[in-house]
């Protein structure tokens, strides 16, 4: 079983020169590859001169996450994609139980290794932690991190576990399902498609793995920080539109119903901490999203399953009963 470990770039020589060189030393068992979003900075330059054996895809524009792979892995022909971003610290051996796991469960789709924060190595990090759940009206969390409440890392995940979506910081996933699917959904740009290709694969029968064995750190933010108004935008649009594609039809509306009802609750928190920008961005989220939602309710595949949650409301249990970690779920 061959693997490809497969990093997009925008602009992003710094963090290649950063990063790159241990995910070359410590991926013999993979190619590596550098896909280009029509970089303007020098990053295919300076990795054509340093790393020889690093293969280039250009595409020939920035499509962001979801076209930028979806342009670049048709070029690419192992068995398994590693989707890895360029802020990523791998560490050694980090292939060898991704790998293992791959060849001895077929029924394994897709996984995500264990993700710890680069800036503060013992604890997790943001996007993903130890594997992502939704709750019932589709807001993601981790075990490792609910909203803001990131968990130090004492081993307490440190297992082998049935998730519902693997962070798109570093996704490993078949080929074959990659391509049964059509790739991720273009129109999300950036922003909780790894989510809504994870949920359409579990509608599918696929099953999504976390491998505390693997173990990477993720900077986190270091092309669109938290705290960019474009980035409360992307979330809060595409996360309604990841619902109107797969939520079970029995439930379809009236759940969007509270979702857009919960919305407007954070939008009105933003207004009294003064964040202005970011609560227009989850009107601006709301109005593209009704324009977008036939085109939506076209994408519906056949099959919805409906135990797409584990838990009923992270947002009551987080800020009502003050349950701050998942061991508290």
């Amino acid at each position: 079983m061959k693997i490809a470990v497969v990093i997009l770039n925008w602009n992003g020589k710094q963090l290649l020169e950063q990063f790159l060189p241990k995910v070359v030393s410590f991926s013999k068992e993979a190619t590596v590859y550098v896909a280009d979003n029509a970089s303007a900075d020098d990053s295919i330059a300076y990795v054509k001169t340093n790393f020889p054996t690093v293969k280039i895809i250009e595409n020939a524009e920035n499509g962001g996450y979801a076209k930028g792979y979806n342009d670049a892995l048709p070029h690419v022909s192992e068995d398994i994609f590693c989707l890895l971003n360029s802020d990523i610290e791998v560490t050694e051996n980090w292939l060898t139980p991704i790998l293992l796991e791959f060849e001895s469960n077929a029924e394994t789709a897709i996984i995500q290794p264990k993700i710890l924060d680069f800036k503060q190595k013992t604890h997790f990090e943001y996007a993903g932690a130890a594997g992502g759940f939704i709750d019932k009206y589709g807001y993601p969390y981790c075990r490792g991190r609910i909203f803001h409440t990131v968990e130090k890392d004492t081993n307490q995940y440190n297992d082998t576990k049935k998730i519902f979506w693997a962070s798109g910081a570093c996704l490993f996933i078949r080929k074959t399902v990659f391509q049964e699917l059509n790739g991720f959904d273009e129109d999300f740009f950036a922003h909780q498609e790894e989510i809504d290709l994870c949920w359409r694969a579990y509608n599918l029968g696929y099953q999504t793995t976390y491998i505390s064995e693997s173990v990477v750190y993720h900077v986190g933010g270091a092309t669109l920080h938290s705290t960019n108004p474009q980035k409360t935008y992307l979330n809060f649009r595409n996360s309604l539109c990841m619902l109107a594609k797969n939520l079970p039809k029995g439930i379809l509306f009236p759940i969007i119903f509270s979702r857009l009802v919960l919305d407007g609750i954070a939008g009105v928190q933003f207004l009294f901490q003064l964040k202005f920008k970011h609560t227009w961005s989850i009107l601006k989220a709301h109005f593209h999203f009704y324009t977008r939602l036939p085109k939506m309710l076209k994408k519906r595949g056949n099959r919805q399953e409906k135990k797409y949650f584990q838990h009923q409301s992270i947002v009551y249990s987080y800020f009502v009963k003050g349950k701050k970690i998942y061991t508290e779920l």
